[in-house]
């Protein structure tokens, strides 16, 4: 098999909201650098989530660094209207993206970095690796004990209640994901949905206080700026975000009282082929949905950065003893918010202006102050 190699400065692995955002700021410092993502359009990420999927944030708070969200300011976009406006994004940039490349090894020689991608191949001197966590599906090992007539699938792969055969559902993780399908497939299906209460945010995120103040509040205040690695208390809430999942944004628990969602304690094992509560109590639904999160699915990343869970160790974004290699987009990057759009665009300028020091100063080996939790222009900055 002849492998093709492709030299460039700094390689960009995914081209979603992350990858496309490190990608305007290495353009504005007039840095060479090439963006490459599995998917045939930029926005799949976004179009391949389920159907009656909203933003949790309106269209004021859902802009990348340099292009406002189209659309009446306090509309809460569809998901394929963001696909559509990180695709509309990359051609109002020139943003250099390359579809239809799986990424399968990423190694160093030296101080350079392989990416291997079936027969075509990367070299670079800085690797951004601009995915969130959430790669594989992450199932419990009893799932595969579930009775054969019991339809069951991944949120991942849910798209809409069509999916469905006719009979009750129960979804397995009490999250957002969790939560927002239960309202979705309670309107066909009696629901049960099984797991820990994750709290939610105390106010109605489309409510006439959160338009006024407290949207702002919480997501450029407190998500932004308090709940950092650089406080206790967002280090404290790091911990406790990464274990458990956040709160609850859109959904509260009298919604899905409204709609008849019945909730039930966690699903802890199998019994006779059926659902086993930790109560004791066993479920006979049609169709189990498992809203049970995500593996980060760094597996290809052939080098030793990989910590418990599967989580890379980075600072930040930056790698301590990986020159060159940084991560953007990954839950509580540096904040709450780094999976959020403004987050994300305050991480992406960091991690660049770390690659533009680097190569100004030709030593990419040596370490770079990383100027952590400065303060951003507010500009077109804003919150997915």
């Amino acid at each position: 098999m002849n492998t093709q190699t492709q030299s460039v400065e700094t390689l960009v692995i995914g081209a979603g909201q992350a990858g496309l955002s490190v990608g305007y700021f290495l353009a504005k410092k007039r840095r060479s650098f090439l963006i490459v993502d599995a998917n045939q359009r930029v926005g799949d990420t976004w179009r391949n989530r389920w159907d009656s999927l909203r933003l949790f944030t309106p269209a004021r708070f859902d802009s990348l660094a340099g292009m406002p969200f189209p659309g009446p300011a306090q509309a809460f976009p569809t998901k394929d209207q963001m696909a559509d406006y990180l695709e509309a994004y990359a051609k109002r940039f020139a943003l250099p993206v390359q579809h239809g490349v799986h990424v399968e090894r990423l190694t160093r020689t030296g101080n350079r970095y392989q990416v291997l991608a079936g027969e075509r191949s990367f070299e670079a001197k800085h690797v951004v690796v601009a995915m969130a966590g959430y790669q594989k599906p992450l199932l419990p090992g009893f799932q595969s004990e579930i009775r054969n007539g019991i339809v069951q699938m991944h949120s991942s792969a849910y798209r809409s209640p069509r999916q469905l055969q006719p009979g009750s559902v129960l979804l397995v993780g009490a999250g957002n994901s969790g939560s927002e399908i239960a309202i979705d497939v309670s309107r066909e299906h009696q629901t049960w949905m099984a797991g820990r209460d994750t709290g939610a945010i105390p106010f109605r995120i489309d409510g006439l206080a959160a338009r006024l103040v407290l949207q702002r509040l919480i997501f450029r205040v407190v998500f932004h700026r308090i709940l950092t690695v650089n406080t206790p208390l967002g280090r404290k809430a790091r911990t406790k975000l990464l274990s458990q999942g956040g709160p609850l944004i859109r959904v509260k628990s009298e919604d899905l009282s409204a709609a008849h969602v019945e909730r039930v304690p966690r699903v802890e094992g199998v019994r006779n082929g059926l659902p086993l509560l930790a109560d004791g109590r066993v479920l006979e639904p049609a169709n189990v949905i498992w809203c049970t999160g995500f593996h980060p699915g760094f597996s290809w990343v052939d080098l030793p950065v990989i910590g418990e869970r599967g989580i890379p160790r980075h600072e930040s974004g930056v790698v301590p003893g990986e020159p060159g290699l940084y991560f953007v987009g990954l839950p509580f990057l540096h904040s709450f918010s780094s999976t959020m759009i403004h987050g994300v665009a305050r991480d992406a300028e960091r991690i660049a202006d770390v690659i533009t020091g680097r190569v100004e100063r030709g030593q990419s080996s040596e370490k770079v102050e990383v100027p952590l939790g400065e303060p951003v222009p507010s500009g077109n900055m804003s919150v997915k």
